[in-house]
């Protein structure tokens, strides 16, 4: 047998320095491919997140620049009167067309109105205080005025809706 084929079974296996070496680059081409992966995974998220946030909240300005126009043909609508209507009732019909195909299209692209009813509580999420004023039979911090619609566009505010605040009833 030759001398170089046998191996001693009670020799400790202690690698030698070029092993060592070897092993050594090899776990941290390991570490970074692992880094550099993880990497690539984590942009590949983020690009997903903002390719979503674009879809859905991509067109929030041009939604801003609406909401006076919105604003305007519902008070155009609400402030008509029964002889105004009976007069131009065409004109009015058209108003109250283009106003209701204007909701379509908010609700079409996730834009619902906030409409805050009387009584009801003052939320800072959702609402803007204008004025608070000590209202006799109110409770504190419920709306008493509402002077304009707030606006969510899916779940981001758009516009708060603007309203008036009991505070404690004067004694």
């Amino acid at each position: 047998m030759d001398q170089d084929a046998f191996i001693d079974p009670l020799a400790e296996d202690v690698p030698s320095p070029e092993v060592e070496a070897l092993v050594a680059e090899r776990d941290d081409y390991r570490d970074r491919f692992m880094r550099a992966l993880a990497d690539a995974e984590n942009a590949r998220k983020r690009a997903d997140k903002e390719r979503r946030d674009a879809e859905q909240y991509g067109g929030s300005r041009l939604a801003r620049d609406l909401l006076p126009v919105y604003d305007a043909l519902s008070r155009a609508v609400a402030t008509v009167t029964d002889e105004q209507r009976a007069a131009t009732s065409a004109l009015i019909e058209g108003v109250e067309l283009t106003l209701r195909e204007l909701k379509n299209v908010f609700a079409k692209h996730g834009i619902t109105v906030i409409t805050p009813a009387i009584g009801e509580k003052f939320d800072p999420q959702l609402h803007e205080a204008m004025f608070e004023a000590p209202v006799p039979g109110t409770i504190a911090g419920n709306i008493i005025q509402v002077m304009d619609n707030g606006f969510m566009l899916h779940d981001r505010l758009l516009r708060p809706a603007k309203v008036g605040v009991s505070s404690t009833p004067a004694s």
